[in-house]
């Protein structure tokens, strides 16, 4: 038999992936194969951490709702009568809570403003009257620093509602009306940082708030009133707060003639006119109208020969981005509307009214 022949081993050296990038290329698996299972990387002690957190402050929220009773409504009653301001106190990361709520409260439409505890005691009392509610909180309900506001409200027969979790603490018994917090498990580990304790109490803050928002009817309009900065109040912007009305509207009557037209339009700078009869759009000429009956006699035409009847139109009161809606929904968008209410002509919107006021 004759030997085996020995193959030499190449000598050929092997490609480096980082100067052939095409040795980087890995080739699709065949039909069929199985796919390889990409491993999610093993959560670190942070992301656990976090999520023990949020557990722990969402049995503590619901804790607080299960344990909701009629002292929420009594509360509700007692703030929906006051004639004057609800004035919200607390002292160290209460006291940051009760800012919070202050603001959610005036910006809904139960005005209210904070007053530092230990200011108070320094001359504040005065911003505290006969026609206000206090709403103080104390977690312990035992924070020295209340107790003068406290007292102030006694003293002057102001209602007092308690946001406390010692329903038998000095606070508590003071006031008029007591919402109980639930002893809930800090998210702290030491137990000692206020975690839970601050985060049910701002949700109960909202909860005076949003109720007190649906028993007052409190509309988006009431709103926009309160928040006219912002993003807020440029989406609930409505089409009277930016659209433009007396003399700046262009306007002609049905008989004018096409050379007045042209100049009312020229001067106007919207692009197009309204022809108005008795306060009333009967119809609109457009730069597009112009073109669909440019001929030699243009000019010897009325307004009504010309117009388009029955235009588009929007009321004053929708918002401006209702408006925008308008004019793009449509096989040819517009950039122009007259705005009509009841019948009758009240003003003109372009489309660059609301680019300008920040609506899109």
């Amino acid at each position: 038999m004759p030997a085996a022949i020995k193959r030499k081993p190449s000598r050929k050296p092997a490609r480096d992936p980082a100067r052939h990038p095409a040795a980087r290329v890995k080739m699709p698996a065949a039909s069929g194969a199985a796919k390889a299972t990409v491993k999610r990387p093993a959560e670190g002690p942070g992301l656990a951490a976090a999520r023990r957190v949020f557990d722990i402050e969402a049995r503590g929220l619901k804790e607080l709702a299960r344990g909701l009773d009629h002292r929420f409504d009594a509360a509700l009653d007692l703030l929906a009568k006051v004639k004057g301001r609800v004035v919200v106190s607390g002292m160290g990361k209460s006291g940051h809570i009760a800012h919070k709520i202050a603001a959610t409260l005036a910006s809904t439409g139960t005005p209210a403003f904070f007053v530092h505890p230990a200011e108070a005691s320094h001359g504040d009392l005065g911003m505290v009257t006969r026609a206000d509610a206090v709403l103080a909180i104390s977690n312990s309900g035992s924070t020295a620093e209340l107790g003068d506001l406290v007292a102030h409200t006694r003293r002057f027969s102001i209602p007092l509602i308690a946001v406390t979790a010692d329903g038998a603490s000095q606070l508590a018994e003071a006031a008029d009306v007591v919402l109980e917090l639930p002893n809930a498990q800090e998210a702290c580990p030491l137990g000692l940082a206020p975690t839970t304790s601050t985060t049910i109490t701002m949700a109960l803050g909202d909860a005076l708030a949003v109720a007190l928002l649906e028993r007052r009817g409190f509309t988006p309009d009431d709103f926009h009133v309160l928040h006219p900065g912002g993003r807020l109040g440029k989406k609930l912007l409505k089409v009277a707060d930016i659209m433009h009305a007396g003399d700046e509207i262009p306007t002609v009557t049905p008989t004018a003639l096409m050379d007045e037209v042209l100049v009312t339009m020229t001067a106007k700078r919207f692009g197009c006119a309204g022809v108005v009869k008795g306060g009333r759009l009967v119809g609109v000429i457009t730069d597009g109208d112009l073109r669909r009956h440019m001929a030699p006699g243009l000019l010897r035409l009325k307004a009504t020969d010309v117009m388009t009847p029955a235009p588009v139109t929007i009321p004053s009161g929708v918002l401006a981005a209702e408006a925008l809606s308008v004019m793009n929904d449509r096989s040819a968008p517009v950039t122009v509307l007259f705005v009509v209410d009841g019948g009758r002509l009240t003003g003109i919107l372009h489309i660059h009214d609301i680019l300008r006021s920040g609506v899109a």
